[in-house]
């Protein structure tokens, strides 16, 4: 602060300077003029000028210190109180910059509130027709046309599912209910939803729970372990994808593991990021880089730790590692 505050006076100290090298100029000059009075009377001046320097150091930097310590809030409280005129006027800017920005802030927020409640709203909305569609689809008699459709519908169940998902996520901690889950019933609820599109592209499951039941939250969970199936299913062709669970130091594993195209080893520390696709297969237009990161963003509540292992046209690995049942306490009351 010292060395701004001399930066910032530093036309101050040139003056005097200036007047110093003035006076001894004149005295040069006139020879009726003594030599040491001068010396005596700018040590003088030097020592009033440093002192007074100093004092003004701290009283001038006492409200601009408090401004650059002041924690990065909006509450106006922690404001110093201004000690000069020139102090009002950066309080004022201060003050009146941070109510507006209060304002917009409260504003954009309701405006957000309102967007997501729409956006909920409307997916809900659409759910009734698409469910009244599948029934429409069921009763169709050409086999080819209704697993052409059922296929669509699915995508679009999907894509709509991921979308309200992903406007609850950042709310997810207040819809949290922990309780004992049974793997098996989600497991083979997600495969069930997807069995028309792993039907049309030959792809089946080898499923060995030998733990079955853990604490979670179920609807979370299902979200969760549906990215991953179907992320899996989109990248397989003709081949069976397994999902393992076991138990290994006292935490709870499961594995899906799918033999599919698989993912580039430069790829592999980005799946996880918001958008990304691939950078191989990057005119692929089906992609939209949001399953694997909203199942990312899922898991984190949950302490459910997700890791991946690939080798491209090998396949792919997704290992979920459940917490400890004492590493519940933390989130048991959500």
């Amino acid at each position: 602060m010292f060395s701004r505050y001399v930066r910032e006076r530093l036309s101050w100290i040139l003056l005097f300077l200036f007047l110093q090298i003035l006076a001894a100029f004149i005295i040069y000059i006139d020879s009726a003029l003594s030599l040491k009075p001068f010396l005596y009377c700018s040590f003088l001046s030097l020592l009033i000028f440093i002192g007074f320097f100093i004092l003004r150091f701290q009283k001038e930097t006492k409200f601009y210190k408090a401004i650059e310590e002041r924690e990065e809030n909006l509450d106006m409280t922690s404001m110093p109180e201004p000690g000069s005129p020139f102090e009002e006027i950066v309080e004022s800017g201060i003050v009146n910059q941070t109510e507006r920005f209060k304002r917009e802030l409260t504003q954009n927020r309701t405006l957000l509130e309102q967007e997501k409640d729409d956006l909920l709203s409307w997916i809900h909305e659409v759910k009734t027709p698409l469910t009244a569609m599948h029934l429409m689809i069921d009763r169709l008699e050409d086999h080819n046309l209704k697993t052409a459709l059922t296929y669509e519908w699915l995508r679009i169940h999907l894509l709509l599912d991921q979308q309200l998902h992903q406007k609850r996520i950042p709310f997810m901690e207040n819809d949290l209910y922990i309780e004992k889950t049974n793997l098996e019933d989600i497991i083979f609820s997600e495969i069930k939803s997807l069995q028309s599109w792993c039907m049309q592209k030959g792809i089946g499951f080898e499923v060995e729970l030998e733990e079955s039941e853990i604490l979670s939250d179920a609807k979370w969970l299902s979200f969760i372990i549906r990215q991953i199936l179907t992320n899996a299913v989109k990248y397989s062709e003709e081949s069976d994808i397994n999902v393992l669970s076991f138990q290994r130091d006292g935490q709870v594993i499961m594995e899906f593991q799918d033999f599919g195209r698989g993912i580039d080893p430069k790829d592999l520390p980005r799946i996880f990021e918001k958008g990304f696709t691939s950078t191989v297969n990057h005119q692929d237009q089906s992609a939209t880089g949001m399953g694997l990161y909203l199942a990312k963003k899922a898991a984190e509540p949950l302490q459910i730790t997700i890791l991946v292992e690939s080798e491209p046209r090998k396949g792919s690995t997704f290992t979920l590692i459940f917490p400890k049942r004492n590493e519940f306490v933390s989130i048991t009351g959500m």
